[in-house]
């Protein structure tokens, strides 16, 4: 099925804040936390939708006959895609009661797997989310992304091994969820971390032979201290805007941070990509993958396993069409020149 025709399966069994919209643009859920919308004045998720729309190709279809090649090499896995699934912290407090968290992450991340790609399990408030998570990751031999919330450094050391017992392709941190309303007050407490404390996490990443991702980085000065405490990829995301009102959007930053760190650092990005052609005006801005969230949230209440199966397909065919009409026969050929 098409992510339409996904939505509207879902509409009957999501909850009351995300209508499951034909397209999940970020307007119709507003500023509704609890519930997938955006802090404040809630424009910050429809802003990072429509800054990839105003992204334009290039045609070029002077060339041999050829198969696009939507493949990429990430973390030392061959992707069938540069799409990854995004985290969740809560799925069930946002978008209903069809799915448990940890059915929801066992679920995206063997979907992913089978569709050739990963998937990238949340952190939230109950300790048992990320423990099966990385329980989840290790039976399917390392094929997953754990994330883990900017807790106190003695909280992050003590998840971060269990997460490495796992051996997942890579480990992330959502370092801008300091920002999130939930964890205001939360014990243990989350909040901003320094580049020293951030140094240890990546130390103790890479003495098990384990990339480390900062996810959540807005600006070319943030990129610098990302690459400064030791990771070895970045994802440009403002968290959909749930963590500050009034921020660009990701497709607005994105090629400043590439052009500083994109030889140094993989360069991922998040936040309003909805199509293969979102994906491919990523790639030409300087991304190397995209991640996509609150889509494959819908999908999966809206058939399960076989809706992340279905959108990743549709994304790839979305991809592919774009590379041959642009000229682009793989990803590598994705660049600044195929941008009007």
């Amino acid at each position: 099925m098409e992510y339409k025709e996904l939505a509207t399966a879902a509409r009957g069994s999501m909850g009351p804040w995300c209508k499951a919209c034909p397209v999940c643009d970020g307007r119709a859920c507003g500023s509704h936390m609890p519930g997938p919308g955006s802090k404040g004045a809630g424009t910050v998720a429809a802003r990072n939708y429509a800054a990839w729309q105003e992204v334009r190709v290039r045609m070029d279809t002077i060339h041999e006959a050829y198969e696009a090649d939507t493949s990429v090499e990430l973390f030392g896995r061959r992707l069938s895609v540069p799409v990854m699934v995004g985290p969740l912290g809560d799925v069930k407090l946002h978008y209903g009661d069809k799915w448990e968290m940890e059915d929801y992450n066992s679920c995206i991340l063997h979907a992913a797997a089978k569709a050739g790609s990963l998937a990238w399990t949340g952190d939230g408030m109950v300790a048992a989310i990320h423990e099966s998570a990385v329980h989840d990751i290790g039976e399917l031999g390392g094929c997953g992304i754990p994330t883990i919330k900017p807790w106190n450094l003695e909280t992050v050391m003590r998840k971060l091994e269990l997460a490495l017992a796992a051996r997942p392709v890579a480990v992330a941190m959502d370092i801008d969820a300091a920002g999130l309303p939930f964890l205001k007050g939360f014990q243990p407490p989350a909040g901003p971390k320094s580049v020293p404390e951030l140094r240890r996490v990546a130390d103790a990443c890479h003495t098990h032979g384990t990339p480390f991702v900062l996810k959540g980085i807005m600006g070319v000065r943030a990129a610098r201290k990302a690459a400064e405490a030791g990771a070895d990829a970045i994802v440009v995301s403002n968290h959909g805007g749930r963590v500050q009102d009034g921020v660009p959007a990701t497709a607005e930053v994105l090629p400043a941070i590439a052009r500083e760190v994109g030889d140094g650092l993989k360069i991922l990005v998040d936040g309003g990509i909805r199509s293969g052609l979102d994906v491919f005006r990523a790639l030409a801005l300087g991304a190397n993958a995209c991640l996509v969230c609150r889509p494959f949230a819908v999908v999966t209440y809206g058939a399960g396993a076989e809706g992340v199966s279905d959108y990743f397909a549709q994304l790839a065919r979305e991809l592919k069409d774009t590379m041959e009409m642009c000229g682009a026969r793989t990803v590598a050929d994705i660049d600044a020149d195929v941008l009007a």
